[in-house]
């Protein structure tokens, strides 16, 4: 597809946009907040010298949200995490807010899903709420202090089915739509929550789970993944989420939505799995792709690339699957697909990498039985996801100081 014509979906005002929130809602601390709680409890030192806790124990179906990007407050104090509680009747996702350490938790707010989960590179926590007249409001949470804002209301009829994205500068806010009828065709489609306005940057039938994700520098490069040959039937049934050809990524300018191939998934590189991050603010993105052929372990199949460059080998010696990096760029964070799961950091400049816990995970159909692993921002711990013990919980494992030292020489 060629460039993609930008046509305002929806117009709305910024008086529009934003007037009938702010009556109602406000800024708020800890909305809808619970008691705090004490939870985790120390499970074992590894090999590795990880320490590894287990945060949750209340049997919810529950996500640390998706690994690619470090769901942590700006100081690394707290972080965030998703469970669905079935007591509640309209916003049944429970965001909650966990000190590392001492494991006090307790409910930031509720949401609709993690559909639009968002974070930004200075720990704004984004999320959708259902409102009391049935619209979708975007809340922003400051993860250090608990302080939720409703930021735009959504037109009715516009759903976000992919997790969202945002701009460090907090202007943009991107996710995977459909605004036409039929599961043929998809949009990403861009909030100016400065100006109270949204468009369609891009239209493809492939883009059915983009995975948006802004450049955390100046947030004018946005990453999306592209599904080649997935189909959806005309009832919204699944069919397939990709097709032989494989998926590969694209970046789309921000706002003016023109789109740069990357040269990654075939013919250049086995196909993409489906799991990208970007480094920092290098402008390289992280990427693994199927493990067989030039790519198998031993070769390397967590990549690094840039637009207009082939991609470089970033380690090997694994079969990595679900990646992130940490907010600096110098970490990686990756699962070693194959059991006992284990969990792989590594530098992102260099071919250093060291196993920090095995997760003991086995993965199912649910995305949280995956590690789905991600780097605090100060490099301390490792939060994954795992059912080790028979049902699906949040761990962190500590990182031993020597071990991060020696990745970071």
């Amino acid at each position: 597809m060629g460039e993609p014509t930008l046509t305002l979906n929806h117009p709305i005002t910024r008086r529009a946009a934003l007037q009938g929130i702010a009556a109602w809602i406000g800024t708020a601390r800890f909305a809808h907040s619970a008691e705090p709680s004490t939870g985790g409890r120390f499970i074992e030192k590894q090999q590795t010298g990880a320490e590894i806790w287990q945060v949750t124990t209340e049997e919810f179906d529950q996500s640390d949200i998706y690994g690619e990007v470090p769901y942590c407050s700006r100081d690394s104090r707290h972080f965030v995490y998703a469970r669905r509680n079935p007591a509640l009747k309209t916003n049944r996702t429970e965001f909650m807010l966990v000190e590392l350490g001492t494991w006090n938790q307790q409910r930031l707010d509720t949401g609709i899903s993690i559909s639009g989960c968002a974070i930004s590179h200075n720990g704004l926590f984004y999320y959708l709420k259902q409102a009391d007249d049935g619209s979708t409001d975007l809340m922003r949470a400051d993860l250090e202090n608990g302080l939720v804002t409703a930021v735009y209301r959504l037109p009715p009829g516009l759903a976000i089915r992919s997790l969202g994205t945002v701009t460090t500068d907090g202007r943009y806010y991107a996710g995977g739509t459909m605004t036409e009828p039929g599961w043929k065709m998809f949009d990403i489609t861009l909030l100016d929550l400065q100006e109270g306005e949204h468009r369609i940057l891009d239209r493809d039938p492939f883009i059915l789970n983009p995975h948006p994700q802004f450049e955390p520098g100046d947030g004018r490069m946005l990453m999306i993944q592209h599904n080649r040959g997935g189909k959806y039937s005309p009832d919204g049934q699944l069919e397939r989420l990709v097709g032989p050809e494989g998926a590969t990524l694209y970046v789309l300018s921000v706002p003016e939505g023109r789109r740069t191939e990357l040269a990654v998934g075939t013919p250049h590189t086995t196909a993409c799995t489906g799991h990208e991050a970007w480094i920092g603010t290098t402008g390289e993105m992280l990427l693994s792709v199927s493990a067989s052929g030039e790519f198998r372990p031993e070769k390397g199949n967590l990549l690094a690339v840039r637009a207009g460059q082939a991609p470089r080998v970033v380690a090997r010696g694994y079969r990595f699957n679900h990646v992130g990096a940490s907010r600096c760029g110098r970490i990686f964070s990756a699962d070693d697909w194959q059991p006992p799961y284990k969990i792989v950091i590594g530098s992102t400049q260099a071919e250093r990498a060291a196993v920090i816990c095995e997760s003991k995970t086995s993965p199912t159909r649910s995305q949280n039985t995956h590690p789905h692993p991600y780097v605090t921002p100060d490099l301390k711990w490792v939060i994954f996801n795992s059912n080790r013990a028979g049902s699906d919980h949040i761990y962190a494992a500590r990182i031993p100081d020597e071990l991060m030292a020696n990745l970071l020489r």
